[in-house]
């Protein structure tokens, strides 16, 4: 009995002479910057390609960790490609789609049984691509699929659906003026791809000039099976999967797609101030030029110096306009990477009216800073490492490896592109920042867009340089 007690205690006066002996050591917090971890070992997963007969490219990814199969869908459509002035055309196409039901099932018999198996069916088209989904439980795969399959392949386009769809767009076309940040984002939009379908948004006049047949001939123009691409992922077997596709889609022909042909955005600086007055306590700033697009030589060095300049609470414009001056709480700026079309450059933040030109100017200023001199060491290893290391999460889980691999092929990327985006990154320099700040960045002829009370300025919005202002009234 007195040899457990004997060690017990023993235990007791080591364990208490450790701890003392920490206690003696001051506390010191450790520094972020200053720890080092074994490098990030991930490798890209891997999904398959197969081509049916009809044309259909499908990216394929068994999981069976769960009863639940995943199908997304990307077709060849978008928004770019509707005529001027049926603007929203195929916003609206997208909604009914799915909410006007197909030629063999009324809206609400699908509702009815999709709700019944707890699976969903989505469609949406967006400025430069046709979107549709649908997700299951593997038991009600079959029908599901046969939904989903009608849905893409006969939309009835229900002219009571298109009534609502239209009207429904209408109304939120009347409340658009209501969020002032959506009016900051979307006359930015407009003034820098003006004369370009991006540049374009719906109007009142615009929507109810569209018709059934309108959105009838849309759907029959773009989606053909060789103009889609399928992305599979779930509890499936590989050759069950395929014959079920073959026989949920056989029948859809195939068809070669007429698309319009769509310019380039223009490549010109519209430098100018432009002032949309609404009372509100607080202003919204948005400034931006033409930007580039995904097959630019330079797009891994343009990445690093956005994460440096606007990304991320370590940024140059988060420390100085948030930390330092508080001016705002949410501050950013970056180059959105076009896909298909040249994108934007935007630097954006909300302040108060009191402080809307001082939070301007700040902004251009620290912009044109990133052209004068190289970024730290420091800067360039925290903006490289966070890059690669947030990298993995665009594969959390089977859907977004099959969905990836699809809007990769979609958009044309170059092979290798995943496999070799870390190493890209990795190979940026600070001259490389410092460069393509000075070759992308205009910070003498951004374009300025300010919504807000310019009597409760803290100067003349002349300051930043001659104003113009938006009439939202004419917006409609």
């Amino acid at each position: 009995m007195l040899k457990p007690i004997r060690t017990l205690l023993i235990f007791a006066i080591i364990l208490l002479s450790t701890i003392t002996a920490f206690a003696a050591e001051p506390f010191k917090p450790a520094d972020p910057r200053n720890m080092s971890f074994p490098p990030l070992k991930f490798e890209i997963p891997k999904a398959e390609r197969v081509v049916l007969e009809n044309g259909m490219v499908v990216y394929l990814m068994e999981d069976h960790e769960l009863s639940i199969v995943n199908i997304s869908a990307i077709i060849g459509a978008g928004g770019v490609y509707e005529p001027a002035e049926k603007t929203g055309l195929a916003g609206i196409a997208g909604t009914v789609m799915r909410s006007g039901g197909t030629s063999g099932m009324p809206p609400e018999q699908m509702d009815s049984e999709l709700e019944f198996m707890s699976s969903s069916v989505e469609t949406s088209i967006g400025a430069d691509s046709g979107g549709a989904s649908m997700a299951c439980l593997r038991k009600n795969l079959d029908k599901t699929l046969r939904i989903f399959a009608q849905v893409l392949t006969t939309p009835a386009f229900r002219q009571e659906r298109v009534d609502l769809a239209k009207n429904q767009t209408i109304e939120g076309l009347r409340r658009q003026n209501d969020n002032p940040k959506a009016v900051g984002d979307r006359e930015l939009g407009k003034l820098i791809y003006s004369g370009h379908p991006l540049g374009r948004v719906a109007t009142i006049q615009t929507v109810s000039a569209i018709t059934r047949d309108d959105l009838v001939a849309f759907h029959a123009r773009y989606y053909r099976p060789n103009n889609v691409i399928l992305a599979v992922s779930g509890d499936f077997a590989r050759d069950e999967m395929l014959k079920k596709l073959r026989d949920a889609f056989a029948g859809w022909e195939k068809k070669d797609v007429d698309f319009p042909k769509v310019d380039k955005p223009s490549q010109d600086l519209r430098p100018g101030v432009y002032l949309a007055k609404k009372d509100i306590p607080q202003s919204v700033i948005r400034m931006g030029h033409v930007g580039v697009d995904k097959d630019n030589p330079d797009v891994y060095a343009i990445r690093v110096m956005d994460y440096i300049l606007g990304g991320g609470f370590t940024s140059r414009l988060v420390l100085e306009v948030r930390t330092n001056q508080g001016l705002a709480y949410n501050v950013d700026g970056y180059f959105d990477i076009g896909r298909r079309f040249a994108g934007i450059y935007k630097a954006e933040t909300e302040t108060k009216s009191e402080s809307t030109v001082k939070a301007a100017g700040l902004m251009r200023d620290i912009i044109a800073g990133m052209m004068k001199e190289q970024v730290t060491e420091q800067e360039l290893a925290l903006a490289k490492d966070s890059i690669i290391n947030s990298f993995i999460f665009g594969f959390a889980n089977t859907a977004s490896v099959v969905s990836q691999r699809a809007r990769l092929e979609y958009y044309g990327y170059k092979p290798g592109y995943l496999e070799n985006f870390r190493d890209n990154i990795a190979k940026v320099t600070r001259e490389d920042v410092l460069r393509v700040a000075k070759r992308y960045l205009h910070p003498e002829a951004l374009t300025i867009v300010v919504v807000g009370d310019p009597a409760k300025f803290d100067k003349p919005l002349v300051s930043l340089g001659e104003v113009r202002e938006i009439k939202l009234e004419d917006v409609r």
